[in-house]
């Protein structure tokens, strides 16, 4: 147990040191519990769920771990589980965390796998500078966690984007180990998708929700569950609730995550796609390579054969020659080893301009 508080109206009113002080803190001051388990064993959180009766499915897959992100309604209860990242410029990899909330009327208790998300970090905003948005209750600290996680995400695309362009100077560069990275870089770009793929959806679940909670004051509000605008006195928010005036602020907001939350999507997209691109690229040019150097065999093996040849002939016609048997030119004849010679330099001169015509040579 990372933290565990009892907040009435956006105000930490106690720390209990035990569940169950935590839970008759609760029952009697009316507030909200914000539990924070890190890692927990089984009997621990079995402990909470009976307390909070919650559903023995969700509790299971925040045991388990490995459930992909997803937003399960039980009742007036949820159960979101988040992936969040941080990029290891070090290793140019990506570490993935897994994020359980529980959220009910009057309680979030939030399980983590991971170091990540500095959810530490996120109850001191909301203890500090947050106070109207934690006294809303249970539903904005998801909301708060879900934003931290986005968040987060956009320094991971950031780091994915700068490897590939690098990997694209090494593919130009002729770099013989850059289809390795390209293909652990892929690994770690499709993880990254798998882990934000269903946030869109999530956030629109979310935003369906708010817009339910509003259904009060739904004559002042339009099909996006925001205020009707008024072309004569502008935005018509004068008979909204402060309640239903911060739900409006969380539409803005869960709207501006959403859009984060496509943009992300889209990023990974292109850098899937890119990394596709790159890794034919570079088959491209190592089979272009490969080409150009068998090419360059080809001549090389050319011009060897040729000089072979010319050298060859004249040896053909001294070794003849060279037999010393009677009857042989030189025996008898004075111009016998001169023409024996001129014959070796004719037969090397015609071979020599045969090649050089072929462009052998």
């Amino acid at each position: 147990m990372i933290d565990n508080a009892v907040y009435v109206d956006g105000r930490r009113v106690h720390t209990p040191s035990t569940l169950e002080d935590t839970w008759e803190e609760c029952e009697r001051t009316g507030g909200m519990v914000w539990l924070g388990l890190y890692r927990p064993d089984v009997a621990e959180l079995q402990a909470v769920a009976e307390e909070l009766r919650l559903h023995p499915l969700a509790v299971e897959d925040a045991l388990a771990g490995g459930e992909r992100a997803k937003l399960d309604r039980y009742g007036e209860d949820s159960f979101m589980v988040l992936h969040p990242a941080r990029y290891i410029d070090r290793t140019e990899t990506v570490e993935f965390g897994e994020l359980s909330v529980f959220t009910g009327e009057h309680y979030v208790v939030t399980v983590r796998h991971a170091e990540e998300p500095d959810l530490a970090a996120v109850r001191r905003s909301l203890e500090t500078e947050g106070r109207e948005r934690l006294a809303m209750g249970p539903w904005q600290v998801t909301l708060e966690i879900l934003d931290r996680v986005v968040d987060d995400y956009v320094p991971v695309a950031d780091g994915l984007e700068q490897d590939i362009e690098e990997i694209e100077g090494q593919v130009f560069a002729g770099d013989g180990h850059v289809s390795r990275r390209i293909y652990q870089l892929s690994r770690e770009v499709l993880n990254f998708q798998h882990a934000i793929r269903a946030l869109p959806s999530i956030v629109e679940q979310l935003q369906e929700e708010v817009r339910t909670r509003m259904h009060e004051d739904t004559r002042r509000l339009d099909a996006d569950g925001l205020p009707r605008r008024d072309d004569a006195h502008g935005w018509e928010d004068e008979e909204l609730s402060d309640q239903a005036r911060l739900e409006v602020e969380n539409l803005h907001r869960l709207r501006d995550v959403h859009d984060h939350t496509v943009q992300i999507n889209e990023r990974v997209t292109t850098m899937r796609q890119m990394l596709h691109s790159a890794l034919e690229l570079d088959s491209t040019l190592a089979s272009k390579r490969l080409s150009e150097q068998s090419i360059a065999q080809n001549e090389q093996v050319k011009q060897i054969s040729s000089w072979a040849a010319i050298i060859f002939a004249p040896q053909l016609v001294g070794s003849v020659y060279g037999m010393n048997f009677d009857g042989m030119p030189e025996l008898h004849w004075a111009f016998g080893y001169p023409f024996a010679l001129g014959l070796m330099l004719a037969v090397a001169l015609t071979l020599f301009v045969l090649f050089k015509r072929a462009d052998w040579l």
